[in-house]
């Protein structure tokens, strides 16, 4: 049986990863630390790496896209998903009319 997916806030994730950086040479390592935390407040150590790797991004530590950059290509890429939804209307309309003509001369 798997464990229940519960989110935690912003906040608390946060201040868990402000934890791990914090007690990184305490623990010998960063894998300790966030095994450690992990423990403590409750999630899967799993959950607290990928918010430590996102933190290392947003503070340049790491290459990638940081938080806002990666809210930004998303808010991008859905503009641009219904930008085609909205040209394939016209297309597949125009596509419609031409058989219909082409239908009703073979017809004749």
């Amino acid at each position: 049986m798997t464990k229940p997916n519960i989110p935690f806030s912003p906040e608390v994730r946060e201040r868990a990863v402000q934890m791990v950086f914090d007690h990184q040479g305490e623990n010998g390592s960063q894998c300790g630390a966030i095994r450690s935390i992990a423990s403590k407040i409750g999630c899967s150590g799993e959950t607290l790496r990928n918010g430590v790797r996102q933190g290392e991004r947003n503070r340049a530590q790491r290459a990638g896209p940081t938080t806002e950059q990666g809210e930004r290509i998303k808010a991008l890429e859905r503009g641009n998903r219904e930008l085609r939804q909205a040209n394939e209307i016209p297309r597949k309309a125009s596509a419609g009319f031409g058989l219909a003509q082409f239908d009703r001369r073979s017809r004749a």
